[in-house]
């Protein structure tokens, strides 16, 4: 099975269906909408956060999903998958693959039992890492797939531009690499698997309108005062 599910991924790109928090979208029936659309327009995998969310996107695609668990902890920083209890409910929603934060910093459960418990529930086990300690830790722990999700998430000012020199640090390992993390265009995603990514990860250039929207405001605004000038 293993081998089947990252194969299929090496032949596309995963679409991340995770609508801002409180959007209009935000809803498990949307969701699931968004899920279909980039299993028709040709994601090999989605990733999908929230029970009720999975729940209803695996009644509608075929392809592989990403599950995850997002939660706001007062005593660690880890937000993605942080308890044990959590992969027995995205294994028991339908999850493919069950993502973690992969990081070194404090948490509710450890790493190695948290790859344990996905593989108990016959998950891949997706480690999202923000640096290279962080992936060969988890990939000696025995987590399936390596991503760069959390490249420039854990600390300091986030970067614009995503993590090329982590992929390529990871490259030409016996590591399966999932590009993640600020590719928000086709050529960026391209340059993943360029540098060496197995996969990529597309997020808020598919399923976020409203970053979308911002992202063309700004560009039009800007655009209004270059033209004033030249006028």
């Amino acid at each position: 099975m293993k081998a089947e599910i990252l194969s299929k991924l090496k032949s596309g790109f995963v679409s991340s269906c995770q609508p801002v928090d409180g959007s209009p979208m935000d809803t498990p029936s949307i969701v699931a909408a968004m899920a279909l659309a980039s299993e028709l327009g040709g994601a090999a995998g989605l990733r999908i956060e929230g029970i009720d969310n999975l729940k209803e996107v695996v009644k509608v695609v075929s392809i592989p999903v990403i599950g995850i668990v997002k939660r706001d902890l007062t005593e660690s920083p880890v937000r993605i998958t942080p308890f044990l209890t959590d992969v027995a409910d995205l294994s028991d929603a339908g999850a493919t693959i069950i993502a973690f934060d992969g990081t070194g910093r404090v948490r509710p459960n450890d790493i190695k039992s948290l790859i344990a418990a996905i593989h108990a529930c016959d998950c891949l086990a997706m480690a999202d890492c923000s640096n290279v300690e962080d992936a060969q830790t988890c990939f000696e722990l025995g987590a399936d797939i390596i991503g760069t999700t959390l490249s420039g998430y854990c600390g300091g000012e986030t970067p614009k531009e995503p993590d090329f020199d982590f992929i390529k640090s990871l490259a030409n390992t016996d590591m399966f690499v999932m590009a993640e993390g600020r590719f928000n265009s086709p050529e960026l995603a391209a340059q993943a698997i360029i540098s060496g990514a197995d996969c990529v990860t597309i997020g808020s250039a598919i399923t976020r309108i409203e970053y979308i929207c911002e992202w063309f405001n700004e560009s039009i605004s800007e655009a209004r005062i270059v033209r004033e000038s030249l006028y």
